[in-house]
């Protein structure tokens, strides 16, 4: 018969650690395989370390030169280009005639105002003429009626003393009296007369002449009109944008150049929006062209916000560059505040993503990233001044958070 033999207790041991060991070896791969957070490929971030250092309190900004003074050239009047004297870019003269238009409709209007103008004007002369005819009419008259007056009483006072000396009758010396006082009543009328027939052909006179001014008047401006048709420099300088081209039609208001004074010269440029409360006029600046510096302050700022950008204008302190042209780009310093130590960061996207209110932190192992709170200083267009949050050392991606949403935990991979 056979023996049973007693149980191999090692190898029961042995298949027990072989099980424990397979266990945390799939705890491990399972653990690995666990999302740790939003995965994200590395080289699409931009990591940078917060550092000591002294923060630079001035901006950079891109302005473009303008002059100082410019005049606008816009067409007054329509018309078809006949004739152009200069070209763009060239250096005119006050006064000199840039180009000429045709318009045969104000050419016919201004016949037609001289024509009106002369009419006026021999209908003024004619009435004059009557008028003096009328008052050389009215002399003969009260010289005639003056005499005859003149005669009835001498008549009169003679009859008195006749009929006084009883060698007339009473009669006669009333007839005398009638005949005076007829006289008398004739004068007077006759005057009255005149005098009403002189204060109307006085008024009349003025008004003719009133409305002759006003022709003239009128003849001016179309005859200003006519003129304005050869267009003139309006001041010196250098004509700019200038296209005309013979045969094209200009409207009234049609925008045609600009004369530039091209001796001064101010620099236009746009800001962010985030500097608005720092930028103030009197702020000093430099511009560096050709291997100089050129002092410049702000003179004006423009606070209305398009764009997510404000317009300023710079003056230059003195001295302007030499061979500055119209619309040419330069690179601007604007100091805002004196330099002092801070923690920094390099400029980038991060800070206007969330308001710069975090940043994604970096973990010693370099391979995950931490969403932290943090409060941002001031800033320039290379610098990010740290408040808060940040320490020397940190590891921050400083590229933008558009895509990581409210993740809390980055998973950075070498994919």
């Amino acid at each position: 018969m056979d023996t049973p033999l007693p149980p191999r207790r090692a190898r029961l041991l042995l298949r027990l650690c072989a099980g424990l060991l397979l266990a945390c070896a799939l705890g491990a791969a399972l653990w690995q395989l666990l999302p740790r957070g939003l995965r994200v490929s590395a080289r699409d971030v931009r990591v940078a370390t917060v550092t000591r250092g002294i923060y630079r309190d001035d901006i950079s900004v891109r302005a473009s030169a303008e002059p100082v003074n410019a005049v606008i050239l816009d067409s007054v009047d329509s018309g078809r280009v006949e004739q152009v004297l200069v070209r763009d870019g060239a250096l005119v003269r006050q006064g000199q005639l840039l180009f000429r238009l045709s318009n045969p409709q104000r050419t016919l209007e201004l016949l037609a105002r001289k024509a009106e103008h002369a009419q006026q004007i021999w209908n003024l002369s004619n009435l004059r003429v009557a008028q003096q005819a009328s008052n050389t009419d009215h002399q003969r008259r009260m010289a005639d009626l003056e005499f005859a007056l003149e005669q009835a009483r001498k008549q009169q006072r003679r009859d008195a003393r006749l009929a006084a000396q009883g060698f007339i009758a009473g009669a006669v010396l009333e007839e005398a009296d009638d005949r005076l006082a007829q006289q008398e009543r004739a004068l007077r009328l006759e005057s009255d007369s005149a005098a009403t027939e002189a204060r109307v052909k006085r008024e009349a006179l003025a008004q003719l002449e009133a409305a002759i001014d006003e022709l003239r008047s009128g003849l001016k401006l179309v005859g200003a009109s006519v003129e304005a048709l050869a267009v003139r420099a309006p001041a010196d300088g250098m004509l700019t944008g200038f296209r005309l081209q013979v045969g094209e039609t200009v409207k009234i208001d049609q925008h045609i150049g600009r004369i530039d004074d091209p001796s001064r010269f101010k620099l236009a440029a746009q800001v962010d929006e985030f500097y608005l409360k720092r930028v103030a006029p009197g702020r000093r600046g430099m511009v560096q062209l050709d291997g100089r510096d050129y002092p410049v302050t702000l003179s004006r700022v423009y606070p209305q916000i398009q764009d997510g950008r404000f317009g300023i204008e710079l003056q230059f302190d003195g001295v302007q560059p030499p061979a500055l042209s119209p619309g040419q780009s330069v690179d601007a310093q604007l100091t805002l505040g004196e330099p002092a130590p801070a923690l920094l960061l390099p400029n980038g996207a991060f800070a206007n993503d969330g308001g710069g209110a975090f940043a994604y932190v970096l973990g010693p192992d370099g391979a995950s990233a931490e969403r932290r709170a943090l409060r941002l200083g001031r800033r320039n267009n290379t610098q990010i001044e740290i408040a808060a949050g940040l320490a020397a050392g940190d590891k921050v991606i400083v590229s933008s958070y558009a895509t990581f949403g409210q993740a809390a935990r980055l998973q950075l991979t070498h994919e």
